[in-house]
């Protein structure tokens, strides 16, 4: 069968023509007419349209033809393994795809199909963010937010990060971003993964495995998250490990809401033992709007953005192209996802 890419997301006219380039044997079929406007740079899903029934048609007709997805349909996830019975390929725009894919058991209803992922897309952005929130809590921002709202003239003392410890949970391409620049940073990092092998390539002072990670958490100034969201990773932060925090600790969520026990962090929080949290992920999302989270002043609360840039498009449009490379030389695809593992 002929190949055929079917752009289904937002993308900006020049990445495609990028794509068109990088195979110019194979045909390249973007309907932005078709498809969810954006409402932000790098807006996946895009804001809700409805298709007249003649586009609904015409949009079924090329999923039917396509042979590789860019992106996954938002618009028909429940039923895409029976509108696109001829995807051998599907490219996602991000990179914890796991959930979504086990949760539509596409593996058993899309058996000879290969997902990869945007793993390692985010990396900076979500690194910057780690970086923010460590720099917003040792230098008190909160506080000197609080004297301005309130015109207050009191000077007052911050601490320095230098020398401080972070325990960064996740050394993939993200986590490892994390430590290298919390290292630029001159903090001490101590990095957590499954694997505990190649330490020497790693930004990390020292490398431990998951089973050590409360003997490492009573050091811990921040406490960073970016694991995935697995059955061995979820709840995997609860009273305990949140009570084995040195007191004056802030931890740092940019991995998935559910690794934490919220109820737990709440409580942490409200004691003071827990001085701060940076959230951008949440274990429902968006966030109930009668999370007490909402309104404790030691949070901060960012809606599953941390990791998006203006750059976002570009960077997996990089990816896509080089696996396409890849694919079309016979070399092995990046970031293809364990479908067992789900990540």
């Amino acid at each position: 069968m002929t190949e055929r890419i079917l752009i289904a997301s937002y993308v900006e006219p020049d990445l495609v023509e990028r794509v068109r380039r990088t195979v110019p044997e194979i045909e390249v079929i973007y309907r932005p007419d078709l498809l969810r406007p954006p409402r932000y740079p790098a807006d996946h899903k895009g804001a809700d349209r409805d298709r007249t029934p003649e586009q609904e048609a015409e949009w079924r007709g090329l999923l039917g033809e396509a042979t590789i997805l860019y992106d996954f349909d938002h618009t028909h996830l429940d039923d895409l393994p029976d509108l696109a019975p001829n995807v051998h390929w599907v490219q996602a725009t991000s990179a914890g795809i796991g959930q979504l894919v086990g949760r539509q058991a596409y593996a058993d209803r899309m058996p000879d199909t290969v997902f990869t992922t945007a793993r390692g897309v985010h990396a900076i952005p979500l690194a910057e963010f780690a970086a923010m929130s460590m720099l917003m809590h040792s230098r008190r921002a909160g506080h000197f937010q609080a004297l301005q709202s309130n015109k207050e003239w009191e000077r007052y003392a911050a601490t320095d990060l230098v020398g401080r410890t972070a325990v960064v949970v996740g050394l993939g391409a993200v986590g490892s971003e994390v430590a290298r620049v919390a290292q630029a940073l001159r903090l001490r990092v101590v990095g957590v993964r499954r694997n505990t092998t190649g330490a020497d390539t790693l930004p990390v002072d020292e490398l431990v495995g998951p089973s050590h990670l409360m003997t490492h958490l009573p050091d811990a100034d921040f406490l960073i998250l970016v694991a995935p969201h697995t059955p061995e990773t979820e709840g995997m932060i609860g009273a305990k490990q949140l009570a084995a925090l040195p007191r004056g600790a802030a931890l740092i969520n940019i991995g998935r809401g559910a690794l934490v026990d919220e109820p737990a962090l709440i409580a942490s929080l409200e004691s003071g033992h827990v001085a701060a949290a940076y959230l951008d992920v949440f274990a429902e999302e968006p966030l109930p709007m009668n999370s007490p989270l909402w309104e404790m002043p030691n949070v901060l609360i960012t809606p599953h953005s941390a990791s998006t840039s203006d750059r976002e498009n570009g960077r997996i449009i990089d990816i896509f192209c080089e696996t396409l490379r890849r694919s079309l030389a016979g070399e092995p695809q990046l970031n293809v996802l364990d479908t067992v593992l789900l990540y």
